[in-house]
């Protein structure tokens, strides 16, 4: 409403300072006038008095019409919140204290004017964004309007006289915006009526609004109200009340202007878009309620201030109130443009926002004397008609179609909830309002549940339908404004109310779907702020989260609950059922997992977590592990956990992470040696196969199993054996796969593992050693290995000595081999130490052809491929060479 110009800044800062720092003299006479007049000026009220005439313009029209009589309104109706943006403000007592600038300045700036959001609109394209010159007056106001303001521009009037102006009469509109306003400036100029802003909402009064009123009445100006809608606030009926209780009355004195509706942009950022958040079709029911409620308290429909834009984007173009006077807001200097929808011209005219002296300028299209015969007749309206009699005819059209209600036993009774009304009836009753129509409910479970909520006052709202029936199972069902009431006899009548649950619950089928009837009402108030509603065959759980999701009556359903529902560990669904995965299966995944289930395996959770993660990039159920078997198990050693699938396990550890163990040989053996519980410990990674002649292995914390077709799956643990092993090139080394588990507690606290190829032999003095497969193993096991004179191996067979031949030693011994002798042993004691003195098998003797052999400490023998050694105690050794 306001532009941002220097001139116009210029005058209204100009007009600002004479009305807080010093009123000139015309203003101070005008309001000497107004506070002198106050006894008999009245303004219009609930009880709407004349008011004399107070033009210069001597007046021969008749004696004013005597006030209207106004309902009063209930003082039990409360009305709604108070946006930020809107402090509430009361009129000035009578000898209240003269207000500073300052606070004088602040009182004016309170609420929305006439055009507001237009101006902001041409300033910045957004009705909710104040002008630079309202946000200027607010700085102005937060300083301290007395040490801000400028003294008086004398010019600031007489540059005013240079703006355009259309012919016809004049006038000019105001709120607190203006504050005390200088009428005979402005009735100077050529302004000859005047709109006052009295209220907005329910609980807005212009604290200026006596001295403006009155004050334009005294310039001998026509003088009405208007009232400033905020329509999400509350319903139109009640700020109708509200304006006419506190300065929105009309009289047929041909001084008084219709009541005035200012609906427009809306300006206050927390009450939503433009149009209030509101659909065209709750705007026109609101602009209708307004209309109706001031038609019946005061005789007047109201004018319509608005423009073109918003009516046609807020109300949808609607041609309801063609017969309600039009006050167009247009800021143009030639022509007021296209009209709104439903007009085919206007009455009055707001041309623009900075007019001459004071406030907003109109235009009324007409001359003066018509102006008055506007204001004392306007537009012949008849009183809309009662409630009751606009509900009738509806309720007994519903009635008429329901036979079954029987005859009526109450009549129409109004003044429900929403200005419903309703009839009863023998068998029932008949509900009307005008956002839901009218509505039968008979007389059993489904009236009694929706009874039960509450009827209209509860959450279902009015009935929108007549009960139907004959659905599934013989049930039956009624519409509400609020959901659906479905009854079965197998499940009783409950409600199925508006919101993410209903909707998925109609998205799956409703009462014909898998999930069947409702078997109680939704429950809300769970974890998270969340909701569910059991049906026959499941339930619906919703979060703000996770929204609302189907669990149907299922095995997976049955391992959910058993888990602890939404309070367990999965939370709440994040999808539906979904079924046709492998085997036939279905699975269903949660905040915090999934539950799987295949008729082989049963229902079995998978929750958040390492096992899952490995779980599901091994490809879930469609990987080699196929469905779990059982749920995730933790506590186990060192603080793992494990879950067992169709074909395997995966086990975790703080230390391990999680690995898999695969149905097969090496499971087996793994399990068998106690698993995680075993000396081999968690596995550190997954079975590996295609290794030698097609074998596997996989690694644990302390060793490894190895297999082949051929050797089986064997322990290869973690220790001196493993490493020798190892060290040997295992399975690729001379070794080959184990052929068993390493076997200890033998000779000496020793121990050893078959391989393919030979063994490996450890005890604590020797050490691990391998004995592989040959000649000399051979030997070696014939006699007793190291349980026999020999002992442990010390090291492992040496090949390429003299003849192509190999050797080992051992704790007690060596034994030799050669192509030609074959494997045999020198057994410590003076024999081989004569033997070795002479250079073993490098020596005259060569390799033994025998071992040695003795007779009770008496002798022993021992043949050589050159020669024969004999030991008796008397002799010593003796040589016999051949």
């Amino acid at each position: 409403m306001k532009s941002s110009n220097t001139l116009r800044l210029a005058r209204r800062s100009a007009l600002l300072a004479s009305l807080l720092v010093g009123l000139t003299a015309p203003v101070a006479a005008v309001a000497n006038t107004v506070e002198s007049q106050q006894s008999s000026e009245s303004v219009p009220s609930g009880t709407q008095g004349a008011l004399p005439t107070a033009t210069p313009e001597p007046s021969a029209e008749a004696a004013p019409m005597p006030p209207q009589a106004v309902p009063e309104v209930s003082a039990t109706e409360v009305p709604a919140p108070t946006p930020a943006e809107v402090p509430a403000a009361e009129a000035p007592k009578p000898g209240t204290p003269a207000l500073s600038a300052e606070d004088e300045l602040k009182q004016r700036l309170q609420g929305a004017t006439l055009g507001q959001g237009l101006a902001r609109i041409a300033e910045h394209g957004d009705p909710q964004v104040p002008t630079s010159e309202e946000q200027g007056l607010w700085a102005t106001a937060k300083a301290g309007a007395g040490a801000a303001l400028d003294s008086p521009d004398t010019d600031s009037f007489a540059a005013a006289t240079n703006f355009w102006t259309p012919t016809g009469v004049l006038g000019v509109d105001v709120s607190s915006y203006q504050g005390a306003v200088d009428w005979t400036g402005a009735w100077n100029y050529g302004s000859r009526f005047a709109y006052v802003k009295a209220t907005e909402n329910t609980n807005y009064l212009n604290p200026f609004f006596t001295q403006q009123y009155a004050g334009a009445g005294s310039a001998g100006m026509l003088r009405g109200a208007y009232h400033f809608a905020t329509p999400s606030l509350s319903d139109g009926k009640t700020q109708a009340e509200y304006f006419v209780k506190n300065g929105g009355g009309w009289s047929a004195d041909g001084k008084t202007l219709p009541p005035l509706l200012d609906v427009e942009y809306n300006p206050y950022p927390s009450l939503g878009n433009s149009c209030y958040n509101m659909t065209a079709s709750q705007m026109v029911t609101w602009i209708r309620d307004f209309s109706d409620r001031m038609v019946q308290l005061t005789g007047r429909v109201p004018m319509i201030y608005t423009t073109a834009d918003w009516w046609n984007t807020c109300t949808g173009s609607s041609r309801a109130f063609s017969d309600h006077p039009l006050h167009l807001a247009r800021y143009s200097n030639s022509t007021a443009g296209t009209m709104p929808s439903g007009w085919s011209n206007y009455s009055l005219w707001q041309y623009t926002d900075s007019g001459p002296v004071v406030g907003d300028w109109n235009q009324w299209r007409g001359d003066l004397a018509s102006l008055r015969d506007f204001a004392r007749n306007g537009p012949s309206v008849s009183v809309p008609p009662s409630r009751e009699a606009v509900a009738k005819p509806f309720i007994d059209g519903a009635a008429a179609a329901v036979p079954a209600l029987g005859t009526p036993v109450s009549d129409v009774i109004c003044g429900l909830k929403d200005n419903g009304c309703y009839r009863g009836y023998v068998n029932g009753a008949v509900l009307w309002s005008a956002g839901s129509g009218a509505a039968a409910t008979l007389n059993g479970p489904l009236r009694k549940a929706w009874l039960d909520s509450g009827a209209q006052n509860g959450p279902m709202g009015y009935p929108v339908s007549a009960q139907g029936c004959g659905i599934r199972d013989g049930g039956c069902y009624q519409s509400f404004q609020g959901g659906e009431i479905l009854y079965s006899a197998a499940s009783g009548a409950h409600l199925s109310r508006n919101g993410e649950i209903r909707s998925a619950y109609r998205a799956a089928g409703a009462e014909s779907s898998i999930l069947g009837y409702p078997t109680n009402g939704e429950i809300c108030g769970i974890k998270d702020g969340g909701c569910y509603q059991t049906f026959q065959h499941g339930e619906v759980l919703w979060s703000p989260a996770s929204g609302a999701r189907i669990s149907y009556n299922s095995a997976i359903r049955t391992a959910y609950r058993a888990a602890g529902a939404e309070n367990g560990i999965l939370g709440y669904p994040i999808s539906g059922e979904i079924c046709g995965i492998r085997d036939g299966g279905c699975y269903q995944a949660y905040q915090g997992g999934e539950v799987l289930w295949s008729a082989g395996s049963g229902a079995h959770l998978t929750r958040q977590g390492g096992i899952r993660l490995a779980y599901r990039a091994a490809g879930a159920e469609n990987s080699i592990l196929g469905y779990p078997t059982g749920a995730e198990t933790c506590g186990l050693r060192n603080g793992g956990c494990y879950q067992a699938y169709q074909r395997g396990e995966i086990l975790w550890s703080p230390t391990t992470s999680t690995q898999i163990t695969h149905h097969g040989a090496i499971r087996t053996a793994y399990r068998a040696a106690g698993a995680e519980s075993s000396i081999l410990g968690y596995p550190t990674n997954r079975e590996i196969c295609g290794i030698k002649d097609g074998g596997c292995y996989q690694s644990f914390q302390n060793g490894e199993i190895f297999w082949s077709a051929a050797s089986g799956a064997h322990l290869s643990r973690g220790g001196g054996i493993r490493l020798a092993y190892r060290a040997a090139g295992a399975e690729n080394g001379i070794l080959g796969y184990p052929t068993n588990t390493e076997i200890c507690g033998i000779r000496d606290g020793g121990c050893y593992q078959s391989f393919q190829r030979g063994e490996i032999l450890w005890s604590p003095k020797t050490g691990p050693v391998i004995t592989r497969n040959g000649g000399i193993r051979n030997t070696y096991r014939t006699q007793g290995a190291e349980n026999g004179a020999l002992g442990y191996p010390t090291n492992t067979e040496i090949c390429g000595i003299r003849d192509g031949g190999c050797y080992q030693s051992f704790q007690n011994g060596e034994i030799l081999w050669s192509p030609r002798t074959e494997a045999h042993s020198t057994i410590t004691g003076p024999i081989r130490t004569t033997y070795r003195a002479q250079g073993a098998e490098n020596g005259a003797l060569g390799y033994p052809t025998k071992t040695q052999t003795c007779t009770t400490n008496t002798q022993c023998t021992q043949p050589f491929q050159n020669g024969t050694l004999t030991w008796t105690p008397t002799n010593g050794v003796r040589m016999v060479r051949q």
